[in-house]
């Protein structure tokens, strides 16, 4: 009797466990891997997103996109765009962050208004941006001129607009890689850094040392949120290139939309969509791997 009734009560509970679970699966099945697997199908069809006739292609258009030295191009320059982005928001944001964790008047506010550009609308932000680079009017110009300098024109220069979107990005990101630095900053225990003193040490070792090894599962996280981010990036290209001049600062994000709605080619964008996917998870896997033996966690 005693074997029967806890049998039951854990059948009970196995039934309670899956009746919490299930809407939770579901809206996962449903929202985050059925996209995937959608988007892999369609990457399989050449389908104009209008007819309702959806002929599978198979593997032609990955076979395309390959031998597309455009594509390539596309690649290369959403991992310059990436790479940049990531180490200039990994030092400013760090030199930021120690500067804010020092007990300053107002730090608080200060903290807030650096967070500030993260929270942003990146059309507003992306409009107020052309304004600065405005080569006739812009703020930038005006401060470049009081050195007798005369700026490039930033958005409408093949070899510079790159460069411009990757310093909009960086006034974007570093706030908030600022702020996460601040928080692992304020989770340091003191006694090390007391007894590496005693024993000598000077700032630029104990940031070597003691601060930067035990900052590591903070660098990997924002080192894996900024690709993501950048890779994804769209608002701000839409609203101050187009992916111009040409196609200097078209990324893969760029490139699936075109292919989406300006091609009306769906299986060329899912494939673009799938190549980014994959992308993703290897570098992310890549960086895991690597951190294991860099990650201090205590």
């Amino acid at each position: 009797m005693r074997s029967a009734s806890r049998t039951r009560r854990k059948r009970r509970e196995y039934l309670l466990f899956l009746l919490f679970i299930a809407p939770n699966a579901v809206l996962l099945a449903v929202f985050a891997y059925w996209p995937i697997v959608f988007n892999g199908i369609l990457s399989l069809t050449s389908w104009d997103m209008v007819s309702p006739h959806i002929p599978f292609v198979g593997l032609a258009n990955y076979q395309d996109m390959f031998s597309d030295t455009d594509f390539w191009w596309v690649i290369l320059r959403t991992v310059l765009f990436s790479g940049a982005v990531v180490i200039g928001c990994v030092v400013a944001g760090l030199a930021v962050a120690i500067l804010l964790n020092q007990k300053l008047r107002g730090r608080n506010v200060v903290r807030t208004v650096a967070f500030a550009p993260h929270i942003l609308s990146g059309v507003a932000m992306g409009t107020v941006w052309l304004f600065i680079f405005d080569p006739q009017i812009g703020l930038m110009k005006m401060v470049l001129g009081k050195i007798g300098a005369d700026g490039p024109a930033w958005m409408t220069d093949s070899n510079w607009a790159l460069a411009g979107l990757i310093i909009v990005y960086l006034w974007k990101t570093i706030g908030f890689v600022a702020v996460v630095y601040v928080a692992g900053l304020q989770g340091m225990p003191n006694d090390l850094y007391e007894a590496a003193k005693l024993d000598g040490a000077g700032p630029w070792t104990l940031f070597r040392k003691i601060t930067f090894p035990l900052l590591s599962p903070v660098t990997f996280f924002v080192v894996v949120v900024t690709i993501v981010a950048t890779f994804q990036a769209f608002d701000v290209i839409a609203i101050m290139t187009d992916g111009g001049p040409g196609d200097a600062t078209t990324t893969i994000s760029w490139y699936i939309y075109k292919e989406a709605f300006q091609a009306l080619d769906a299986g060329h964008a899912g494939a673009g969509a799938l190549v980014m996917f994959v992308i993703l998870i290897a570098i992310t896997a890549a960086q895991a791997r690597f951190m294991e033996r860099k990650v201090h966690y205590r």
